[in-house]
């Protein structure tokens, strides 16, 4: 069983940055990736971010240049750096782990961690 934790969300204003962080627990066999998704009310859960442990990322365009991914193999812990925010990035930040997140392929879900941006 694996477990992820996430922290780092909040209130931030248009423009700012914040920084997200998911540490697993637990057996470490399925976590070939890890990555984000983010659901804003309304919405679907659509993927923000990923990485495999090799290092190889893959994000939404809709985040592309403004938004970092990054993991410690050591400490499986994954992270998310969101610099230059906008409001429509408000959304439940949703941490995951399992063969292929990129594409959908999520045996584990963290809780969600909100985060809000103000205009």
């Amino acid at each position: 069983q694996v477990q992820l934790v996430e922290s780092g969300g909040g209130l931030v204003q248009a423009g700012g940055s914040l920084r997200l962080s998911c540490a697993a627990s637990g057996s470490a066999f399925n976590l070939n990736a890890m990555g984000w998704y983010r659901q804003a009310p309304g919405k679907q859960r659509e993927l923000v971010a990923s990485i495999r442990r090799g290092g190889s990322t893959n994000y939404a365009d809709s985040v592309k240049g403004r938004f970092t991914i990054s993991r410690d193999n050591a400490k499986n812990t994954v992270y998310l750096q969101m610099n230059s925010l906008k409001p429509e990035d408000t959304a439940v930040y949703y941490c995951a782990a399992g063969p292929n997140v990129a594409i959908g392929t999520v045996h584990y879900w963290g809780q969600g961690t909100l985060v809000t941006v103000s205009s």
